[in-house]
């Protein structure tokens, strides 16, 4: 394996242990809701319902392209990436410190991160319709993918490779749908 490999997982691996080994009570309560939250997309469905409900034709618009770059994403990250590559999930600490920060371990690859690869397609897509609301969509995709980490079921890799295939699938996604929409019916 080439060396610049070694190094990167070696990174990797240094700065789980970081997140892991850092005792912070409050922030491990709210990861681990937030992470909970984020399951199945539950909190994406939960925006794009707000934002159909309440930010008319454009929020409307908003809610579909965040949803249908989330599936795609979702798809990617799901039926292809992870079956295409076996990395083992983290081997978490069950000391009781820090048993309360941990969500259930999945039994899929650890990479890519699945949440991070919807949190990032949606924040992305929806965003650009509403770029007013693109930061705080952003932040949140941002914090899902630590809560990640910070849950000790995904290594910071596999969350910005989720975050990458996110943004990836947002922008083709959204690419695709302004060009359908420009093409004059036959």
């Amino acid at each position: 394996m080439p060396e610049w490999i070694e190094q990167a997982k070696a990174i990797d691996a240094a700065v789980y242990v970081a997140i892991a080994e850092t005792d912070a009570p409050i922030l491990d309560s709210a990861m681990r809701r937030l992470s909970r939250v984020a399951d199945h997309s539950k909190l994406w469905f939960g925006t794009a319902a707000g934002l159909a409900l309440l930010g008319g034709p454009r929020g409307r618009m908003a809610a579909r392209r965040g949803l249908i770059s989330l599936a795609a994403a979702s798809a990617i990250a799901n039926l292809a990436a992870k079956p295409l590559t076996v990395r083992a999930r983290p081997r978490r600490d069950e000391s009781a410190e820090l048993a309360r920060r941990h969500v259930p371990m999945p039994r899929s690859s650890s990479f890519p991160s699945g949440h991070t690869a919807s949190a990032f397609a949606f924040a992305t897509a929806a965003g650009q319709i509403l770029p007013a609301l693109s930061a705080p969509l952003r932040a949140a995709a941002t914090l899902v993918g630590y809560s990640r980490v910070h849950t000790g079921v995904h290594f910071p890799a596999d969350v910005l490779a989720g975050a990458l295939i996110g943004i990836s699938a947002a922008e083709i996604a959204n690419r695709l749908l302004d060009s359908g929409a420009r093409t004059p019916s036959s």
